[in-house]
C-alpha cells in the first residue's frame, strides 16, 4: 500500500537515483497532482491508487483491454501526460497498460515474446506537443513488463499513409471511414516482429476504430496482432473471468 503522507513518484528504470531526482524536482519546481490538484507532487498517493486500483478488463472490442475506465483522476493524468508533458507519469501509466496487456493476453502472456505496437502519432501532433506519449508509454508498460519477468520490448511500426479529419466530433461509423487505409506497417516491421507475438497498444479506446484500422494494417503485412491494450476505455469494462 503507498503511504499517506509526502509525495509519491512514478517507478524509475534508474532505482533510487530517479527517484531522488523527482523528490529534487519537486523542491525546486513545486507542482500539482494532474489527477486532483494536491499540492507539492505530480502523483499523490489517492490518484496513485485509483490508477492502480481498478481490474483492467475487455472494452467494447473483446480482444481490446483497458486497464481503467476514462474517467477521473485516470482521465486528468492521460491529458496531463499527453498534452502537458507531465513525462514522469509515463512511469505509473506503464504500469497500468502493462496490466492490460496482460489482461489482454490472459495465458498467452507468457508463451512467445512480445513486441508492443503504438498507435502512432502524426508529425504535426509530435511537434505540437514536443513528444510522442504513445510511444513513451509502450516504452514503460515494457519495463513494467520485463520487470515481471516477461520477454517484451516496443517499437512504432506503424505509420500514417494519408491525412484524416479530427475525430472528436465523428461517430462510429464516421471514425471507421476516416481511418480505413489509413495506416500501413514500415518496411523494417517483418525483422523487428521475427518470433515476437505483437500487441497493439494506446492510451485510450473509444470506439475503437482505430485500433481495428491498425490491426488490419498489421493483418495486411502478414504480421496478425491477437490482441490490444490501453490504459482507459471510454466507457464500462466488461468483467473478466480468472486472475491476471
Amino acid at each position: 500500500m503507498p503511504p499517506t503522507t509526502g509525495p509519491v513518484h512514478p517507478p524509475s528504470p534508474h532505482g533510487p537515483f530517479g527517484h531522488a531526482l523527482a523528490d529534487l524536482l519537486d523542491v525546486l519546481l513545486p507542482t500539482h497532482c494532474a489527477g486532483c490538484g494536491t499540492d507539492r507532487t505530480q502523483l499523490c498517493p489517492a490518484c496513485r491508487h485509483a490508477l492502480g486500483a481498478s481490474r483492467p478488463g475487455p472494452t467494447l472490442l473483446p480482444w481490446a483491454h483497458a486497464a481503467a475506465p476514462y474517467a477521473d483522476p485516470v482521465r486528468q493524468l492521460l491529458l496531463a501526460h499527453k498534452e502537458r508533458g507531465a513525462l514522469r507519469l509515463a512511469g505509473p501509466l506503464g504500469e497500468a497498460l502493462g496490466r492490460a496487456v496482460r489482461s489482454a493476453l490472459g495465458p498467452r502472456a507468457g508463451l512467445a515474446p512480445l513486441l508492443l505496437v503504438p498507435m502512432p502519432s502524426t508529425r504535426a501532433a509530435v511537434r505540437a506537443r514536443g513528444h510522442d506519449p504513445t510511444l513513451r508509454l509502450a516504452a514503460a508498460a515494457a519495463r513494467s513488463l520485463r520487470r515481471a519477468g516477461l520477454d517484451v520490448r516496443a517499437a512504432p511500426l506503424l505509420r500514417h499513409t494519408r491525412p484524416v479529419a479530427d475525430q472528436a466530433e465523428l461517430t462510429a461509423a464516421e471514425r471507421r471511414r476516416n481511418l480505413h487505409g489509413a495506416l500501413t506497417v514500415l518496411p523494417r516491421a517483418n525483422r523487428s516482429l521475427a518470433g515476437r507475438q505483437p500487441v497493439l497498444v494506446d492510451d485510450l479506446v473509444t470506439t475503437g476504430a482505430s485500433l481495428a484500422e491498425a490491426a488490419r494494417a498489421l493483418a495486411a503485412a502478414g504480421l496478425p496482432a491477437g490482441a490490444a491494450a490501453t490504459v482507459a476505455a471510454a466507457g464500462p469494462l466488461r468483467a473478466r473471468e480468472g486472475p491476471l
